[in-house]
């Protein structure tokens, strides 16, 4: 699989564009200061933070205490495993959900 794959992939679960190329690359990479993913991604400072915390919202970067700052994710089977996952409880949701859902559609409100 492509790299360019697997970012496309990470997008239709919801990731950003630049949100994917910052995983991807730190999975590839291993762990890295703000400072090489700034330059190696090309991208802002202000990019690069905003989507840091995306992806720790999302459990698949941590960061390390000490000084610098590192950087890390989880490996990429892992990050499949937590996609999958949620999709599934997802769908689960919707479909305990569907008759009234289905009823608050077909009413006249």
């Amino acid at each position: 699989m492509s790299l360019e794959r697997v970012i496309k992939t990470l997008q239709g679960f919801g990731f950003s564009r630049v949100d994917a190329e910052v995983y991807v690359y730190l999975a590839k990479t291993g762990p890295q200061e703000a400072s090489e993913l700034i330059e190696a991604l090309k991208m802002t400072k202000q990019q690069l933070y905003s989507s840091i915390k995306s992806l720790r919202d999302k459990g698949i970067v941590a960061s390390s205490t000490g000084h610098p700052i590192l950087f890390c994710a989880l490996p990429f089977e892992k990050v499949l495993e937590i996609l999958i996952k949620t999709q599934i409880e997802q769908a689960k949701a919707i479909r305990e959900t569907k008759k009234e859902l289905l009823s608050n559609w077909r009413s006249k409100d």
